[in-house]
């Protein structure tokens, strides 16, 4: 919650008040809203209507957001070999949903294709992956527990190895 309180809503607020007005407002909206359970209803009717959904919603999405860039077989590149294309295909991940997730999540498992480019709306982005051929062959993670698992595992980058290890692996490979 407080990834997208703070670096969404409130720091953008604070830096340009006037371009992003809309952020006072969601602001002011969830605490009247907030408010307005506690007073009417008690911190518990608050507490299960808003904030703790907030709070399971914001995990879920900050997950996301960090699997999709943080993931088994990333691939950083050089400069000399970086290419939109390549860094969307290789440092970005396609993470497969079933059509539920894909509608809860706003489709943002096709999230290789949306580094491509932002301006295709989040409802063509399965169309797109279907109609060209280039985008059907992505890095692919899912929410399988082992996919998570290795999500968090693998966080640091090996330059010598050119790929994802963990904590575990970067001092085996130290003192070896």
């Amino acid at each position: 919650m407080t990834i997208f309180f703070l670096s969404i809503t409130l720091l953008p607020l604070l830096r340009d008040p006037a371009r992003h007005w809309d952020s006072l407002l969601a602001l002011v909206g969830h605490a009247a809203l907030i408010a307005v359970l506690w007073i009417f209803g008690g911190f518990d009717t608050a507490f299960f209507v808003v904030l703790l959904p907030m709070t399971i919603a914001s995990a879920l999405g900050s997950y996301l957001f960090f699997a999709q860039h943080s993931f088994k077989r990333m691939h950083i590149l050089s400069a000399e070999a970086w290419t939109y294309y390549r860094a969307a295909m290789e440092s970005s991940s396609y993470m497969r949903l079933n059509k539920v997730m894909q509608w809860f999540t706003g489709n943002i498992g096709f999230h290789h294709i949306h580094h491509l480019n932002v301006r295709i709306p989040f409802y063509r982005l399965p169309e797109v992956m279907d109609a060209i051929p280039e985008l059907q062959s992505p890095v692919t993670t899912t929410l399988c527990p082992r996919d998570i698992r290795d999500c968090f595992r693998c966080c640091l980058w090996d330059e010598d190895r050119q790929r994802v290890v963990s904590y575990r692996e970067a001092s085996r490979l130290a003192a070896a």
